[in-house]
């Protein structure tokens, strides 16, 4: 009966997502603008027009949230400008038009300072030119408008800051909104645009960076400008509409091979103005062009176009950037006004496909992403009876292996990736309650017994690792639900109670924020709780913090890339009924904010979060026998919820993100016909973006560990995609450079790194500070498409004798104190008007703000009151 209930659920059906969404407007409207993808994931963009008028005004916009921030104003405002990300991490906006006419002059963005500053001025004034990052690092820039059309080009070398000729290209008169396509050889690929005499022109050339050279090639079928040109996985480059006397719909593909072009495909509208963008299938996404809202995509295997939904507004003069998370963003433009609106195209797909089932079946057991890269999956029950049983799952083979036993049989425990590479399991239950604790060695693949729990027993806790590699536990439930927590410590193997939570918890979520304060919310303690408390491990503190709009247990919390967390499903209602909210907690205000209803009710499910940034719940009970529950994926930027391909029908499974981007789930329990059973079954999600695996970039050395404040240096291939493919057309947005994401393995806080080198085969970091120490998934991605990540771990800071570097009086009578010590160290401040008092006497302050890397800051708010005031750190 099982194996045929396993089979009638498997027939797993992928889910169409939607296509266009729209986010947040910037706060200027921009036309003529341009949009750089950062290698920190967010998009500058920097200058056009608002109104007909030149601007200065740069903006970022975040993937994570959907939202924009200012990025200073440019040293000139102009519009019909390019802008290159340069190996260095920096922006180069070179040329344009402004209030006095064509520019010459050219400046730097800065990521890490937000600043801008003049680098040295093209030899020409140009807009409506090119711009390409070539192989070398340098950039070339080709042809434009100067007093007249030109045919000059010119090359940036980012090392000296300086321009040097780079010859004069082939065309008879000038070149002007052409397009420009690194080609795989290292050539750039230079085709059609407008001469002087208002011409459009059929011409092609190449120009070669090793001999600095420009010869012509075979011509365009159809002279045309104001149309895209994109390089295509194949190596072959599609031109697609433009403008000549009336708008094209015609496209045609070059093939550097031959040197020659062939038509192929129409589009179904004619366009010219358009943007045309490589996702990450390797498919073309054409969107707007001359009042068209219209978008669809080219499939280079067929020859053939479809329809891409319709953008929310018209526009032309528009950005399209290929966002890391394979979304395309499209901003501003102009129809009929200047546009500050925003919207973004996501057209991934997720799947399911089948595994190989587990060795022993199994629910209420974990599993444990492990440095080596497998996954170990221990315990859990079968029956009534806890097992020992442990096995690892090897992502590059896709199968199982037994590995060394637990040392006691326990389902409902909690399992905490050490910072020493060692996996903790505590508590749980079996026969009884456990108190007992043990340490998984992946190099010796045993067990080991380490200090037992010494406040109670404890069975459906919650664990997490905090900022200074120990663990917290709290909660749980024994004959009732606890209020107790307590702390292990991995260098002594010992547990020591820690302060006790406001109310017993039975089934809490506990989440590491970014702050690096433990949000633990809800549970049952006699009826369902939607209280929630902040664990503060600088001080050992408790505080109540904002409570759930519906008391829940069971329900799932994942921290986003934005910082907020999502508590969704789990079991409410007076008792007996699961629940279909979900709400999203925001550490900065200690609120919780309802956002959209998943489509399913469901407790005892398991969430996770993706690359890209969305959130998979999968799994789960809903109160009705047999009922079959669909995949849900939760997007924090639009804050809705979009059904997916099916998966068994079951809850108490394991869920776990593997290197290579998708999930794994194993294991779980089902219920039918009035009875539960436990499921072998295991499945693998992928989130459907439908690249091939030889696009992928490859990670061969990552620097580990990594100490807070230092750089994160990798090695590989593939760091340099395989087309430009982002916008198209002179104000084209690359996406082929890479974007490196870290992500804790326990905690789940992702972090996007700023670049300070970046090549084909390397990249280096800028200082990195602010993320959790422990093990950590860093993650390459190139043209929105994701490598297989690596493991690497991220050092403990080590407190170190804090020096004092100011203290002052604010106006409001506090004091405020600066000091430096370890990157990342933590710390807690005790006040005190009598230092002869016993430490237990002395006021907790709460945690120290580190400001800067190294650079600490906290403020006594209560010295108001008195003369004298003593104070000690200290580092738990």
């Amino acid at each position: 009966m099982l194996a045929t209930l396993v089979l009638s659920l498997l027939a797993l059906q992928p889910a169409a997502a939607a296509f266009w969404t729209p986010n947040h407007p910037m706060a200027m409207p921009h036309q003529t603008h341009t949009a750089t993808l950062l290698p920190n994931g967010k998009v500058l963009v920097a200058g056009g027009q608002n109104s007909g008028v030149a601007v200065s005004n740069a903006e970022l916009y975040d993937p994570t949230t959907g939202t924009w921030t200012a990025a200073g104003a440019m040293i000139t405002a102009r519009y019909d400008h390019t802008a290159t990300l340069l190996p260095n991490g920096r922006v180069l906006v070179a040329g344009g038009s402004g209030s006095a006419g064509k520019l010459t002059s050219a400046e730097l963005f800065d990521p890490a300072t937000g600043a801008w500053t003049a680098t040295s001025p093209m030899t020409t004034t140009r807009r409506q030119h090119t711009a390409t990052l070539l192989a070398d690092g340098r950039v070339l820039v080709a042809g434009g408008i100067s007093s007249t059309g030109t045919r000059s080009a010119e090359l940036y070398d980012p090392a000296s800051e300086t321009w040097a000729a780079a010859g004069v290209m082939t065309a008879a008169d000038s070149r002007y909104r052409h397009t420009a396509t690194l080609l795989p050889d290292g050539t750039v690929l230079v085709a059609g645009g407008w001469d002087v005499f208002n011409n459009p022109l059929s011409s092609a050339e190449l120009y070669d960076p090793a001999s600095g050279s420009w010869r012509a090639t075979t011509s365009l079928a159809v002279a045309r400008w104001e149309h895209t040109a994109t390089l295509l996985p194949n190596g072959q480059v599609l031109v697609a509409g433009g403008v000549a006397g009336g708008y094209f719909a015609s496209a045609e593909l070059y093939n550097p091979a031959t040197g020659t072009w062939t038509t192929t495909n129409s589009m179904s509208t004619a366009r010219a103005l358009h943007t045309a963008t490589l996702l990450p299938n390797g498919k073309v996404l054409v969107a707007g062009g001359h009042s068209a809202a219209s978008a669809e995509v080219f499939d280079p295997a067929t020859g053939a176009w479809s329809t891409a939904g319709t953008m929310t507004v018209a526009r032309d003069y528009h950005t399209a950037t290929l966002l890391a998370n394979g979304k395309v963003l499209v901003a501003g433009g102009v129809h009929g006004t200047t546009l500050s609106s925003v919207e973004v195209y996501d057209a991934a797909v997720g799947a399911w496909t089948t595994a190989a089932s587990v060795p022993i079946a199994r629910a209420w057991h974990s599993a444990t992403l492990l440095p080596n890269g497998k996954v170990l999956v221990a315990g859990g029950q079968m029956g009534a009876n806890g097992i020992p049983s442990a096995v690892l799952y090897d992502p590059n083979s896709r199968t199982w292996a037994s590995t060394g036993p637990l040392t006691i049989a326990r389902f409902g425990h909690t399992a905490t990736l050490l910072p020493n590479g060692k996996v903790l399991a505590a508590g749980g239950c079996a026969a009884t309650y456990l108190s007992s604790a043990e340490l998984y060695d992946p190099a010796a693949e045993t067990w080991a017994q380490t200090g037992s729990l010494v406040t109670s027993p404890r069975y459906q806790h919650a664990a997490a690792l905090l900022p200074n590699g120990k663990v917290l536990v709290a909660g749980g439930i024994t004959g009732g639900a606890l209020p107790t927590a307590e702390i292990y410590d991995p260098a002594t193997e010992t547990w020591t109670p820690a302060r006790s939570m406001s109310t017993g918890r039975d089934g809490p979520t506990a989440t590491l924020l970014p702050n690096g304060k433990v949000l633990v919310a809800g549970g049952w303690n006699g009826s369902y709780l939607a209280s929630a408390e902040l664990y503060d491990p600088a001080t050992g503190m408790w505080t109540t913090t904002g409570s759930l709009a519906a008391g829940r247990a069971g329900h799932t919390a994942t921290l986003l890339p934005n910082g907020t967390v999502l508590a969704a499903g789990g079991q409410g209602n007076g008792g007996s009924g699961s629940v279909a909210i979900a709400e999203l907690y925001n550490p900065a205000t200690g609120a919780w904010t309802t956002t959209s209803a998943p489509a399913s009710a469901r407790r005892n499910h398991r969430a996770t979060l993706l690359p890209n940034g969305k959130v998979l719940v999968a799994g789960g009970y809903y109160d009705v026998p047999n009922t079959y529950l669909q995949g849900e994926l939760y997007d924090s930027v639009t804050g809705g919820w979009t059904t997916i391909s099916s998966v068994v029908a079951c809850d108490a499974q394991a869920m776990i993100l593997l290197p290579d981007g998708t999930v794994l789930i194993a294991g779980g329990r089902f219920y039918l016909n009035g009875a539960y059973g436990v499921l072998a079954n295991a499945q693998s999600f992928d989130a459907g973006l439908g690249f091939s695996p030889s696009w992928r970039p490859q990670i061969a050395t990552v620097a580990s560990p990594l100490g807070l404040g230092g750089s994160l240096a990798l090695t590989g291939s593939g760091f340099r995609g395989v087309s430009e493919g982002s916008g198209g057309n002179t104000q084209n947005s690359a996406a082929d450079h890479p974007v490196v994401q870290l992500r804790s393995l326990e905690s789940g806080q992702t972090m996007f790194l700023l670049a300070t080198n970046w090549q084909t085969n390397s990249f280096a970091s800028a200082p990195v500070w602010g993320f959790p120490p422990g093990y950590a998934l860093a993650t390459v991605f190139v043209n929105g498409i994701p490598g297989t990540g690596s493991v690497l771990n991220v050092s403990v800071p080590v407190p170190t004798a804090a020096k004092l570097t100011g203290a002052r009086k604010l106006t409001n009578g506090a004091c405020q104190f600066c000091f430096t010590d370890s990157v990342g160290a933590l710390f807690g401040v005790l006040a005190s008007t009598n230092p002869a008092l016993a430490l237990s006497n002395w006021t907790a302050l709460g945690g120290v703000t580190e400001v800067a890397p190294g650079q600490f800051q906290f403020t006594d708010s209560q010295a108001t009151n008195t003369t004298r005031r003593f104070y000690r750190l200290r580092a738990p």
